[in-house]
């Protein structure tokens, strides 16, 4: 998993119109890069939520905010469509880029043990380097939790 220092691996993925998003295209001041397990489930639709009311304060502290997860830009669009998310999702199809950020792990859920996304947040600075991680996310907080953080660490 990545930790405060590191630098972050740059990725290219599919939004859900099917543009191709890249960290290395981003000209944010930050970025908050945070893995979510699924489209359309509860814990992950308010997050998304939040994340979305909340876009315009992220923008600003000049940060940008993507959610990460596997399925489709399909999917993603459908998600985004149904409850008017704001908020840029991005398809991760092969888990490539969740197992380069350390977020695609073994799972234990109502006794079946599974692999797939952990829910985990990244905050990355200007230099794409790693200034915070949230390795135990409640999605109805970290939103605010992240936003706490930016105000604590702009200049």
């Amino acid at each position: 998993m990545l930790t405060t220092g590191d630098s972050a691996p740059d990725f290219a993925l599919k939004d859900r119109h099917g543009n191709v998003v890249s960290l290395h295209g981003l000209k944010a001041d930050f970025v908050v890069v945070y893995f979510y397990p699924k489209d359309d489930t509860p814990g992950c639709t308010v997050e998304a939520k939040n994340y979305s009311a909340s876009l315009d304060q992220f923008k600003r502290m000049k940060a940008e905010v993507i959610g990460i997860s596997g399925g489709t830009e399909e999917s993603k669009q459908m998600f985004c469509d149904k409850y008017q998310l704001k908020v840029t999702l991005l398809s991760d199809p092969d888990f490539s880029v969740s197992k380069a950020y350390g977020a695609y792990s073994e799972k234990s859920f109502t006794g079946k043990t599974s692999f797939g996304i952990k829910r985990m947040t990244f905050v990355l600075n200007k230099q794409r380097k790693v200034i915070h991680v949230y390795s135990s996310v409640n999605p109805e907080t970290n939103h605010q939790e992240v936003l706490d953080f930016l105000h604590e660490v702009k200049p």
